[in-house]
């Protein structure tokens, strides 16, 4: 009896976690046994240990040290929790067509944990500043690594969590790999249980963006208003169209909604985390080009040992190297020492409305060609830059979502219907845009403002200020 109780207990361990107190993960029941243990201490997601979750807002707020390696357990775990609520439904749907349910968990783990594992050095802004100019982003170099590096692993797990596949079941990385890059194809020719859990990755509640803004809000300090992870869960079900949440989850989904927008007003793009980029927009490009030889997906073995640990580590020693790196290693030293370049000298939340009524939405390099040429005469040298950060709190369409899109059910009538979002969305903007104006210091902020204020407005700036 003592060595049966002693048998539930083998096979899984636990981590200690602030957001979800515990996380569980599969270890290896009998020697050569391939479990969760060894995807997650592989070179590839240990690396995630050095990058950090939050780029830029880390210089903002103190406290913020966390990385995407504790991002991506959270992840994985409440992928899993997903995966075992949603299974009855799912199987409802899909009758024999569907695996069985320790699969399909380990499915949505696995692609939980590795959801993050191509990012590069400072996130999204790796992205924006250097790999554009090879077309691809840190999803394209997530999926190779996936296929290529970590698919064999991957091909040897047995069981999830809750128990072992069913005979004859075996996870494929690039099923695990298909759904990661935003706007990839959708293919038809997947199975339709894959089809059917594409919501959960990218869709507008997921695994994904349920952990980051309960995780960034309380490692920021940042005092938010209530997610409640259980009550979407709970209300979440698979019907024949798809992932459907039950209309008593509606107010559950709308704080989410709200409490991501406000995280990323405050946070994400927070007055000094996006001076702060705009600073290193400046020398971004030219330091990654420096210290890594190219595309990434071509220089993979490189890759694994490129963070944000090794970048700061480089940019360091520039100080006392060659000639030709003494002028990025003085903008790096200002940054590193938190010397703020960039000063806000103007700021207006644009809603999609004002958008649609005179406002273009053009760049921002447009926008400060507008404000120049609205200087006076003997401001028309002032340095200053324009910052557009845009941010899209949910789906402008209820009705078109793509691989996004979610149903309302409605127990008074029984229907399941994309109409309800329309009024569940009501209240929420579809499109925000924080428009900022930034100067080296702040001896022209009401110059600047007036006429960047008139300028949004499309008319002629009728300066009152003195110059």
């Amino acid at each position: 009896m003592v060595q049966r109780m002693e048998r539930e207990y083998e096979g899984t361990a636990l981590m200690a976690d602030p957001i979800h107190h515990y996380i569980q993960f599969t270890i290896p029941q009998q020697k050569g046994e391939i479990t969760e243990k060894d995807l997650i201490d592989s070179p590839w997601v240990q690396r995630l240990r050095y990058i950090y979750q939050l780029q830029s807002a880390r210089w903002v707020y103190p406290s913020a040290e966390h990385s995407r390696f504790q991002h991506s357990l959270g992840a994985m775990h409440l992928a899993g929790e997903f995966a075992k609520h949603l299974y009855p439904s799912l199987y409802r749907i899909l009758g024999d067509e569907c695996p069985s349910a320790p699969f399909i968990e380990e499915y949505l783990r696995v692609t939980g944990l590795l959801h993050d594992v191509g990012h590069g050095p400072f996130g999204h802004f790796f992205d924006d500043n250097f790999l554009t100019e090879f077309k691809i982003t840190h999803e394209d170099i997530g999926q190779v690594i996936i296929r290529e590096k970590l698919g064999e692993l991957i091909r040897q797990l047995r069981r999830s969590p809750s128990g072992p596949f069913a005979p004859g079941e075996e996870l494929k990385p690039e099923d695990i790999a298909f759904p990661i890059k935003k706007n990839g194809k959708d293919d038809s020719h997947k199975p339709k249980w894959l089809r059917f859990l594409q919501p959960l990755t990218s869709g507008i509640y997921t695994f994904d963006n349920l952990d980051y803004v309960s995780r960034d809000s309380y490692m920021c300090g940042v005092a938010v208003g209530p997610i409640d992870r259980e009550r979407l869960i709970h209300y979440s079900f698979f019907s024949p169209k798809g992932l459907t949440l039950h209309k008593s989850g509606n107010t559950a989904l709308a704080m989410f909604l709200n409490t991501r927008l406000y995280l990323y007003t405050n946070v994400y793009y927070h007055r000094t985390t996006r001076a702060i980029d705009l600073h290193l927009r400046e020398i971004f490009p030219e330091t990654i080009r420096k210290v890594f030889p190219g595309n990434p997906l071509d220089h993979m073995e490189r890759y694994l040992y490129l963070t944000d640990w090794s970048l700061l580590e480089e940019v360091s020693h520039w100080r006392w190297g060659k000639e030709e790196t003494k002028d990025l290693a003085r903008e790096w030293g200002r940054i590193l020492g938190r010397d703020i370049k960039w000063k806000m000298a103007y700021d207006r939340t644009l809603s999609l409305n004002e958008l649609r009524y005179g406002m273009a939405l053009v760049q921002e390099g447009d926008w400060e060609e507008r404000v120049r040429a609205s200087l006076p005469p003997s401001s028309r040298d002032l340095t200053f830059r324009v910052d557009m950060a845009t941010q899209d709190p949910r789906p402008e369409s209820p009705f078109a979502m793509g691989k996004k899109q979610i149903y309302i059910f409605d127990p008074s009538t029984g229907e399941i219907a994309s109409e309800s979002l329309a009024e569940l969305f009501e209240f929420i903007p579809s499109k925000v845009v924080q428009f900022r104006v930034f100067a080296l210091d702040h001896e022209n902020d009401r110059l600047l403002a007036e006429i960047a204020e008139e300028t949004l407005k499309g008319k002629p700036p009728a300066v009152k200020t003195s110059v």
